[in-house]
């Protein structure tokens, strides 16, 4: 339930993030984003940073940074893609790790199979995906990937949400340097509120929701649900940002769920969970 409710509240974050694209711009949007969650979580967490160790801190930093590069590239990648395309293409990157984790070689297919499915989501024969849009994507992936195990980790050694009220103000250190250009002048009453309403849609919500679930579930529960994220950016899609797919697209969309849970399936968590 934790995490269902976590991949809803992504999607709609982010379809709401995509109107402040014309404001503040991309890297505005995602600076204002995660400043706004890491205010959020220090504000609940009240952590204490003395704390810990430089060692014990190496992990939610390095999530820090990685949750900076995945918000940047993935609000890049939904500037130029269907909602529904990006986090396709971006689901390649969690299913790389379950198949990299799966003990089975028959795993191996399904990376093939969800790679036909986004083939035929960009159509590339038409040449009317945006290569510059796809490779924000593609780099969105890989972001994801890292944040799952790294989350699943920093879950494990700190308390509550302690780790991404470390994690989230890197990252917007990470993301002033590029954010604050853009959306500097452009910070309006208007323009706030809806980067309010997106900071709780997307991080605090569902990162929260996420850290919880990860530490109830193995990394094959937890991805197996993570695979119905690109249907419901596809219906998210649809619904808020009318972008209505043709069908090719959601033959494409089938073979990307398809491929992530029976990929999933065979994943294996190598950690002990928390309580």
């Amino acid at each position: 339930m934790l995490a269902a409710v976590a991949m809803f509240s992504v999607q709609l974050g982010a379809a709401i993030s995509v109107g402040l694209f014309e404001e503040v711009g991309v890297a505005g949007t995602a600076w204002l984003r995660i400043t706004i969650g890491a205010i959020g979580f220090v504000l609940i967490a009240r952590p204490r940073y003395w704390r810990w160790s430089r060692r014990e801190l190496r992990a939610p930093i390095l999530l820090g940074f990685v949750s900076a590069g995945m918000t940047l590239s993935f609000l890049a990648a939904i500037s130029l893609l269907p909602l529904g395309t990006a986090v396709a293409i971006e689901f390649l990157g969690p299913l790389a790790v379950a198949t990299i984790h799966s003990r089975s070689r028959g795993a191996l297919a399904w990376p093939a199979l969800a790679l036909a499915g986004v083939v035929l989501l960009t159509e590339p024969w038409q040449g009317t995906a945006s290569l510059l849009g796809i490779g924000f994507a593609v780099i969105s992936g890989v972001c994801w990937g890292l944040y799952i195990v790294i989350t699943q980790h920093v879950g494990d050694r700190f308390a509550g949400v302690d780790g991404l009220a470390i994690s989230l103000p890197v990252a917007a250190l990470v993301t002033m340097f590029v954010g604050l250009p853009q959306a500097w002048g452009h910070m309006t009453l208007e323009v706030l509120l809806v980067a309010l309403g997106a900071a709780v849609l997307l991080p605090l919500i569902p990162w929260t929701l996420e850290l919880y679930a990860l530490r109830r579930l193995t990394k094959a529960a937890f991805g197996t649900l993570m695979a119905l994220e690109p249907a419901i950016a596809l219906a998210i899609g649809i619904v808020v940002l009318r972008q209505i797919p043709q069908g090719p697209q959601l033959v494409g969309m089938g073979c990307v769920v398809l491929a992530g849970i029976a990929a999933e399936r065979t994943g294996q968590r190598t950690v002990a969970l928390g309580t």
